[in-house]
């Protein structure tokens, strides 16, 4: 039994919480004080590099998760097998955490291939991506401004290709679809947190990512947003290295070969 039973239906909760749960945890980083000691770039290269005003990141995120939520609601409508008076039989917590893994493996595939080929696309890069790409310091708040046809191509549709793959019920993807945004926030929030979990558990991470944002490393690491299977194994993986800035801070170098 989860918290929501009785209140909303899974399938609601699948389409509506991710979204809550992004502005929640982009909210939180927006809100801490300035953090200068553990920035990876400082306010003056934010205000400098950064080509997007916040509010038309707002408006951007917005309007991603407004066709995020209407194919999120159709999905589940189309996979939905019981009546609203029968009950659906959730899967054991061991066959819910590999349909995650699952999931999680699943999105990593799609997301690579996606994202590299809008990068060797100069037509895709120009038209498309480039929008993600003018926030060349990320936010937490930015981590899904994108273009509309990139946000449905990468996020939404790869979300539900993971979904329909793995086999996960409706509650068990409420809980796979919030860790994916929770996780993609993270990875834009541009601080390297002292005892940050995601920096414990996965070398894709806030610097990982803020390395593919920098001018020199576009062409590198496009894993996202869980591992760093498909760089390594495809050649476009590059390791960096975080230095102490003098003036506080971190930043991330990419190393040469």
């Amino acid at each position: 039994m989860v918290f929501w039973e009785g209140y909303v239906s899974d399938e609601v909760m699948g389409t509506f919480a991710p979204i809550v749960v992004y502005w929640l945890y982009a909210g939180f980083y927006q809100l801490l004080p300035p953090m200068d000691k553990y920035r990876l770039h400082t306010r003056k290269e934010e205000n400098a590099k950064n080509l997007v005003p916040l509010a038309s990141v707002v408006k951007g995120v917005l309007l991603q998760q407004f066709f995020q939520a209407t194919v999120a609601h159709l999905l589940f409508l189309l996979t939905c097998k019981v009546t609203t008076s029968e009950t659906v039989v959730q899967p054991s917590i061991p066959v819910q955490i590999v349909q995650i893994i699952i999931a999680m493996l699943v999105m990593d595939t799609w997301q690579y291939f996606v994202h590299r080929y809008m990068h060797q696309n100069k037509f895709l890069y120009r038209h498309i991506h480039s929008q993600h790409h003018r926030l060349v310091v990320p936010y937490a708040i930015g981590a899904l401004y994108n273009h509309p046809l990139e946000g449905l191509l990468l996020d939404t549709f790869g979300g539900a290709l993971s979904f329909l793959v793995a086999g996960m019920t409706a509650r068990t993807a409420v809980i796979f679809f919030c860790f994916a945004v929770v996780k993609t926030v993270d990875d834009h929030c541009g601080l390297w947190l002292p005892g940050n979990i995601f920096h414990l558990f996965f070398q894709n991470n806030t610097a990982y990512h803020d390395i593919h944002h920098q001018l020199q490393g576009t062409k590198f690491n496009y894993s996202q947003p869980f591992f760093s299977i498909w760089d390594k194994l495809l050649g476009t993986y590059r390791p960096y290295r975080l230095v102490k800035r003098p003036e506080g801070g971190f930043e991330a170098q990419l190393m040469k070969d």
